[in-house]
């Protein structure tokens, strides 16, 4: 295995207050954007399709498990969960997360972001593009559960959708 710069670490996120004094944690979304696009270009004109698509999955897993622990870690009581998820992600401004149906004996999702970082307000593609909404979705699911979750993009703003729509199945469920 090649030596590694970048093992994930929240110290690579650094010191904020101290990093940014005047301007603070926030940036405005066209930022975010411009960043995950232009990653997105340049691995997709190297890797493909495919193979950028499985990165960032990847990615949203990583995150999600990382943000997992350091967030919810500790959290036994499904709704409690559930609360906390949607408040953390409402307030650091990720998204509006709702879970429109669950079914907690056949571990079995319908979970909607709305106003997320990736897609709202991006013109009509006729794809789904929230790979990495679907990584993160299930490695918090994943985390909490203990269990190996499917998580997959039905509906998108891309689509003409208004809010992003994602099915969570335990595998082998």
């Amino acid at each position: 295995m090649q030596d590694r710069k970048y093992a994930f670490s929240w110290d690579l996120i650094g010191n904020l207050e101290l990093g940014r004094p005047n301007l603070g944690p926030m940036t405005r979304l066209e930022v975010y954007r411009l960043m995950q696009y232009a990653f997105r270009d340049v691995i997709e004109r190297h890797c493909g399709t495919v193979k950028t698509d499985t990165i960032f999955y990847e990615s949203g897993y990583l995150a999600g498990q990382e943000f997992y622990r350091k967030f919810f870690s500790g959290i036994t009581e499904f709704g409690v969960f559930v609360s906390a998820v949607q408040t953390t992600l409402k307030e650091m401004g990720i998204g509006i997360v709702r879970v429109e149906k669950a079914d907690l004996e056949k571990k079995s999702f319908v979970i909607t972001v709305s106003e997320d970082l990736d897609c709202s307000g991006l013109p009509e593609l006729d794809y789904e593009v929230c790979v990495y909404d679907e990584g993160f979705l299930a490695a918090l699911l994943d985390s909490f559960t203990g269990e190996r979750f499917v998580v997959k993009e039905i509906d998108c703003w891309c689509t003409g959708d208004r809010t992003c729509r994602f099915t969570a199945e335990v595998v082998g469920g």
